[in-house]
């Protein structure tokens, strides 16, 4: 289960946010509390919860823990699932960012697959650190039968599911994740992707651009 963290303070600034360590608005606790309501009243069950070291994804993970009444739930955190990094765009508005480097360069470097911007990360560099951690810790939890919980970034998250879809390039810099909407995954016993399904409560979500 993939869940992209709530609305963060710079996703309502329309602010690069990166490795920016910013917690969650209302609105964004809201959105996790909702993504909770959801797995509870459709009975997941959940055997351990993975994290980044960024406090947006831990306080969006914590309030799902209180919806499905798991408060004791392990949770493993680890930078290896950290919001990709933007570098010397980090802090910077994005329309104002549009202004100082023209707008083609910008939509480059955010929606391109490999090229970085001065200083960052671009989407495969992201990959690079998402993928092993997947395949070493996260995978063989998954093919123990356990009902593994991911709350991290909406970069992060686009790796994995570039992985577990097997999309080219092109297909996952068009793919958007809209905060606090759980992605469900189940996986065949070859670890192939078995099935898939959103679960979007059209009144409450929203897809906001990483």
């Amino acid at each position: 289960m993939l869940v992209r963290h709530g609305q963060s303070e710079w996703n309502l600034t329309n602010t690069f946010t990166g490795f920016t360590d910013v917690g969650l608005t209302d609105r964004g606790r809201e959105e996790a509390r909702i993504a909770g309501h959801l797995l509870a009243e459709r009975g997941y069950r959940f055997g351990v919860a993975f994290t980044s070291a960024l406090k947006r994804a831990h306080q969006t993970l914590d309030i799902m823990q209180e919806e499905l009444g798991l408060p004791d739930l392990p949770v493993i955190r680890d930078a290896a699932l950290n919001e990709r990094d933007y570098g010397d765009l980090t802090g910077l508005n994005k329309d104002a960012a549009r202004e100082e480097f023209g707008e083609e360069q910008v939509h480059i470097w955010r929606r391109s697959y490999d090229i970085a911007p001065p200083g960052g990360e671009s989407l495969r560099d992201t990959g690079a650190r998402v993928w092993p951690y997947y395949i070493h810790t996260i995978l063989p939890r998954v093919m123990r039968g356990e009902g593994v919980l991911i709350s991290a970034h909406g970069n992060s998250l686009r790796a994995l599911i570039m992985a577990l879809e097997g999309l080219t390039p092109d297909e996952i810099v068009h793919r958007e994740l809209a905060t606090g909407v759980p992605v469900v995954y189940r996986l065949a016993a070859d670890t192939s992707l078995e099935e898939s399904l959103i679960l979007e409560h059209s009144e409450h979500t929203k897809t906001v651009n990483a």
